[in-house]
């Protein structure tokens, strides 16, 4: 069985079809309708409801913390232990929450398809605002906190102004902020303690806690799928109509949402979400922290983990070219069996990878940035938010006496699999630092990529900008003052 809170009443389910997604769970088993579909592929913001989960901060002391998800791309077994709230639990006593009036006050909602959604994204920025940001850090934090909902009567102006009343100044508390000590108390009672089962005779999806008990499930049913954020898998259901009999939710896993700084590298657990992969990244790589921004919706990132993004193969997923750039290594795990592989070595086909049956990725290891090395990273899309690449390409580079002693180039969306550019490496390194020598680097890209046409870009289109981007990188380093970066457009 699996236990949450929906709001503060205590469910437990027991034989709840495990393809069974929060939305659905919300409109069809409690007949909360407010939530709406709109395109069941995490891309409208439509859906959003927010998930309390407890956090333990370095005193041992826990807090709630509340994020924004997309309903449409999460299964039930997913909420085990944590708290949800949908936009039916605002209002209080008779009076709309203050995110409600904000949007009656500032007229953003005009059809109302889209306005619950942007109510509980709105309920989520207001929960985790500073006092303390200036208004112009206000005002970029709703604009991250709303790029991942889409209004279609164009009616974002008075929602942004929505966000300045509703988050902008002095909060007032609420009540959530009333209960807090209630929901935490609750939430310590029901935290899972033991493997969890939601079986509904033909589907099971088991919840373990342990790496060891992961390995253990996995074992057992090689033929599973393993669900971490389920923002790739769950699209399997919702748009492909697929059944998934047996999945393995690592989301419970704690030691594989773990983030460790060693002196010379980083150990991300595979089910870190890309949220919280943020700053220890950004920290060290400002270029992968800028990408992460704009990795899909803040909803999609706050449910996303880099060993989904990693585990999917996709060849137009944005982490693996910068990972890959900076040598990155990811630890697979069979049983009690692990191995280290060279990211770059992962990738074998268009979806084909060296994971074996029942393999899985335990975590990521990123050495830490060198002040010797230049890493630069650039993303192309149609748009600036919420988008996939047609283009994505990372760099790093060691340049010594005026001459490149070390060279890597990653691209996705130039090949079958994310790569490394060989021939181009080989065109930098030993060479001088020179313009010349990056206009023969890009004649080499022509013989590591023989680029598709697709309805996102053209071969030539692409081809053409991963040349521009090694040159745009040359630029930037010769003057530093002048740094796009992650901000091209196709």
């Amino acid at each position: 069985m699996i236990q949450f809170l929906l709001n503060q009443e205590l469910k437990t389910e027991h034989a709840l079809d495990p393809n069974l997604t929060v939305l659905n769970y919300l409109r069809e088993h409690v007949h909360k309708s407010g939530t709406k579909e709109g395109c069941a592929s995490g891309d409208c913001g439509a859906c959003t409801v927010v998930v309390g989960e407890l956090s333990t901060d370095e005193q041992g002391q826990d807090h709630l913390s509340y994020r924004s998800l997309n309903s449409c791309l999460t299964f039930v077994a997913a909420l085990h232990g944590k708290q949800l709230i949908s936009v039916e639990d605002l209002k209080h006593q008779g009076r709309l929450h203050s995110v409600q009036q904000a949007m009656v006050d500032c007229h953003g909602s005009q059809c109302g398809f889209c306005t619950p959604g942007f109510v509980m994204s709105l309920f989520a920025l207001q929960k985790n605002s500073s006092q303390t940001d200036s208004d112009q850090e206000k005002q970029a934090q709703a604009r991250e906190a709303l790029a991942g909902n889409l209004c279609r009567c164009t009616g974002y102006r008075p929602i942004l102004a929505a966000a300045g009343q509703a988050c902008g100044g002095q909060r007032q508390p609420d009540q959530f902020d009333a209960r807090q000590a209630q929901t935490i108390a609750r939430l310590k009672s029901i935290r899972p303690q033991q493997t969890a089962e939601l079986n509904s005779g033909d589907k099971r999806c088991l919840v373990p806690l342990t790496v060891a008990d992961l390995a253990d499930l996995y074992d057992a049913y090689p033929q599973a799928r393993l669900l971490a954020g389920g923002t790739d898998l769950a699209l399997e259901v919702t748009q492909f109509h697929r059944t998934l009999p047996v999945m393995i939710y690592v989301g419970n896993v704690a030691d594989m949402k773990k983030i460790e700084h060693l002196e010379d590298r980083i150990e991300i657990g595979a089910a870190t979400a890309l949220t919280d992969c943020y700053e220890a990244l950004s920290s060290e790589y400002p270029d992968f922290g800028e990408l992460l921004h704009r990795f899909a919706s803040l909803q999609i990132r706050n449910q996303g983990t880099l060993g989904g993004n990693i585990g999917n193969a996709s060849p137009i997923g944005d982490s693996p070219p910068l990972l890959i750039a900076l040598g990155a290594k990811i630890v697979l795990r069979k049983g009690e069996t692990t191995r280290t592989l060279a990211l770059e070595d992962y990738f074998i086909d268009y979806r084909v990878t060296a994971r074996q049956e029942s393999e899985f990725i335990e975590k990521i290891i990123v050495p830490r940035a060198s002040v010797k090395q230049a890493f630069r990273a650039y993303k192309v899309s149609k748009r600036l938010d919420d988008d996939i690449s047609a283009v994505c390409a990372a760099f790093r580079l060691q340049v010594e006496n005026g001459a490149i002693v070390d060279a890597r180039a990653a691209f996705g969306g130039m090949a079958a699999i994310p790569k490394r550019a060989v021939h181009c490496e080989q065109a930098l390194i030993g060479q001088p630092w020179t313009s010349a020598t990056i206009e023969r680097a890009c004649h080499a890209l022509e013989q590591d990529f023989t680029p598709l046409t697709d309805f996102r870009a053209s071969k030539e289109y692409r081809l053409l900008s991963a040349q521009n981007l090694l040159r745009k990188y040359f630029i930037e380093l010769q003057t530093p003052h002048i740094q796009t970066r992650v901000t091209a457009y196709v």
